[in-house]
C-alpha cells in the first residue's frame, strides 16, 4: 500500500509539468489584432483588459473581442474567459490586450 501511494504521488507530480508553459515568440505584428496564447505573452506590454456580453454563441463573443481589440489599437490579445451567463444564449468574455514588444519596435 505504501509503495502504491508513493507511485501515485510521483506520477501526480510528474503530471504537473504538463501545465508548465515555455515562452514562445508571438507572431509578427500585422494591421489586425491577433489572438495569442499565454506562453506568447512574455515580454509584451500589457495595455489593459476588455469585457463583452453578447447574445448568440461563444464564437460571437470571440468575434466581438477581436473587434474591440482592433478598436483599442492592440497588436495582440489573449482571451482569458468565455462563459455563458445565467441567461441561456448570453455569453460573457474577457481578454487582455497587449502591444508590440520593444524588440519588435526597434526593428
Amino acid at each position: 500500500m505504501r509503495y502504491a501511494f508513493l507511485l501515485f504521488f510521483a506520477l501526480l507530480l510528474s503530471g504537473c509539468s504538463v501545465f508548465k508553459d515555455t515562452p514562445e515568440a508571438p507572431p509578427a505584428p500585422t494591421s489586425h489584432a491577433q489572438e495569442i496564447s499565454r506562453s506568447q505573452t512574455h515580454g509584451l506590454p500589457k495595455l489593459g483588459t476588455i469585457s463583452v456580453s453578447v447574445r448568440g454563441s461563444p464564437d460571437d463573443a470571440e468575434r466581438e473581442i477581436d473587434a474591440r481589440a482592433n478598436q483599442a489599437g492592440a497588436i495582440y490579445y489573449q482571451i482569458v474567459m468565455v462563459d455563458e451567463t445565467v441567461m441561456p444564449g448570453l455569453w460573457y468574455a474577457t481578454a487582455t490586450l497587449y502591444g508590440a514588444s520593444t524588440a519588435a519596435r526597434a526593428q
